[in-house]
Formats: structure tokens, sequence, C-alpha cells
């Protein structure tokens, strides 16, 4: 075991455990750490000639922390020398180790990217999730929220992102992309994400929300369809979508009452969006192009989930641990 430094040692004799602090240990404790390094294992750097590289866990690390702060590769690269939480969270320390720069940040990105990697790790936490108990199958939540994106023109190309388009809200325009989720009806975790430019309506990504085992499915008036409706039905699928007036007509005090009780399930869907919006700071685009900022959501929604069911996780680990004592 390596020696201690005498900063190490003063950090572990303070007082005050922080909120970062408090948050780092507990996701910590709840990341499945192991099934996801050998996900990405046969795809990263080997020790050879060249310089050595950083250890994958380390990377992993430190790549999560970009998500949940919000941090540039740049601003990650200052914040593990600013903030001994994340430095102990990523198992570094100042002295010691070698603190990798954001071209070794960078690259692991980019790792990620070119071999799908987060939907590979997002449907590792989902099984995590569903062997837990904690995610069920019993009925879905469908939902969409708009993530805008940079309409600005100064850039090299000298034009808006080619992929991303405009959709009007209200009497509102949006630029940007879209992130469609399924949601399980009874603790609103994410079971399946897809993503679309802006323009496209909730609707037609619906029916690849689900994962065909369905008893129940719940959606705003967005994903209002009849003849969608009629073929759930026909399964024996409660269709609990939330009705929507005919062009020119409102809707009954009897319709509102049923859409105002379907909503109390519904509305679980958007925790998620909170998290990763208000909480996490996701509220724009961070690249050019459909496919980076996909691969950015899927980290953020495994990492949402994790997050959402912490608690529950932790209170299971802690059970494990009594009996196997």
């Amino acid at each position: 075991m390596s020696q201690m430094s005498f900063s190490s040692l003063a950090y572990a004799e303070k007082k005050k455990v922080t909120r970062r602090e408090q948050f780092l240990s507990e996701m910590d404790q709840v990341t499945p750490w192991a099934a996801l390094e050998a996900l990405i294992e046969p795809h990263s750097a080997k020790a050879g000639n060249g310089r050595r590289p950083m250890p994958l866990g380390v990377m992993l690390r430190i790549y999560f922390m970009q998500q949940w702060f919000a941090l540039s590769d740049p601003g990650m690269e200052d914040a593990l020398y600013d903030s001994s939480a994340m430095q102990r969270f990523a198992g570094l320390e100042l002295g010691r180790d070698a603190i990798p720069d954001e071209t070794t940040i960078l690259h692991f990105r980019h790792l990620l990217e070119r071999h799908n990697l987060t939907q590979q790790l997002f449907d590792a936490v989902r099984g995590l999730l569903l062997a837990k108990g904690i995610l069920v199958k019993s009925g879905t939540i469908t939902d969409a929220t708009i993530i805008h994106a940079s309409s600005s023109t100064k850039n090299r190309d000298q034009a808006r992102d080619g992929e991303m388009s405009s959709t009007k809200k209200g009497s509102t325009w949006h630029f940007g992309m879209k992130a469609h989720i399924g949601a399980c009806s009874k603790s609103g975790l994410v079971h399946t994400l897809e993503t679309s430019t802006a323009s496209v309506h909730d609707s037609q990504k619906a029916d690849d929300l689900l994962h065909g085992e369905e008893a129940e499915i719940y959606g705003d008036k967005a994903y209002a369809d009849d003849q969608r409706r009629q073929e759930y039905r026909a399964r024996g699928v409660k269709w609990r979508v939330c009705l929507k007036a005919k062009r020119g007509r409102t809707l009954s005090e009897r319709d509102q009452r049923w859409n105002k009780s379907r909503n109390r399930v519904r509305s679980r869907v958007e925790h998620a969006f909170g998290v990763i919006k208000q909480q996490w700071g996701y509220r724009q685009t961070r690249y050019r192009g459909l496919y980076k900022n996909r691969c950015q959501l899927f980290s953020l929604f495994l990492l949402c989930n994790l997050y959402r069911a912490r608690r529950s996780l932790m209170r299971i680990q802690s059970f494990e641990m009594s009996r196997a004592g």
C-alpha cells in the first residue's frame, strides 16, 4: 500500500463532508465499475513501446465526472488539479500520479464514440436494474425533450449544424435535436433511448420506445393515435395515453379528469429530464452532428438511472452484505 502524502492525511482528517463528496461517494458505491470496464477493455489501448496508457478505471471515472459537472475536456483537466474530491474519486493524487491532460480525456471519449460503447454501457446498467427488480417491465411511459443546439454560424464552415433542425413548440421556434425515451411506469427509470433531429414528431418514435412486454402504455397528447390505440388494445395492452381534443373543440370535463389521473403516472418520466437538464446542466448539445450527441445522451441517461436508483441499490447492497456476513 502506498504511503499517504501530507495533503491526503489532512484531507482525510477534515470534519465536513461536502455535497460533492457525498454525491461522488454514493455514485462510487452504486456504479458497477467492473462490468462497465469489461465492456470497454477489449477496445482500450494496451501498454507497449509508447507512453504507458492511463488506467481504464481512472479514465471512466473522469468521463463520468464530465457528465455530472458539465465539464469540457480542458475544464475537466483543470478540475482534477483544483478539486481534491475529484482526485480521490478518480483514484489520483497530486505529486504521486500523472494527471491526464485534455488530449488524453478527448481520446478516451473518442474511443467510446468509435465503438458505440456508451449504448452498451447503458444496456449493462439497464440489465443490472432489471436484475435487482428496481426497473420492471409492467408498463412504459413515452416522452421526448428538445435539446437545443447552437445556431451560430461563427465556425469553420460558417454554417449551422446541418444535422440539426428547427421545430415550433407553442409559439416558440427551437433549433436542435430530440431525445425520445421510454421509461418504466413504476419507477420512471429509462429503459430505451432514441434520438432524432428536432423536426421529427414525437409520435414517429413511439413504437421504438417500447420493449414489447408492456401491460400498459402512457404518454402525453402528442402520442394520441386512434389506430395505434386500437392495435394495442387488441393485444391486451392498456392504452393510457392522454386524450387530445379534435380540431376546433375542447375536451369535456370527464376527458380532462381522465387526462389528469393519467398525468400522475406520466409525470414520473419528467424526473429524468429534470436531472440531466437542471441538476447536471445539459441544456444544449456540446458537439456537432447527431451521433456524438447521441453517445453522450446514452451516458447521461445511464448515470441518471443510477443516480435516481441509488437509494434502492445501496439498500440492496447493504442487505446482501448482511446476509453474506
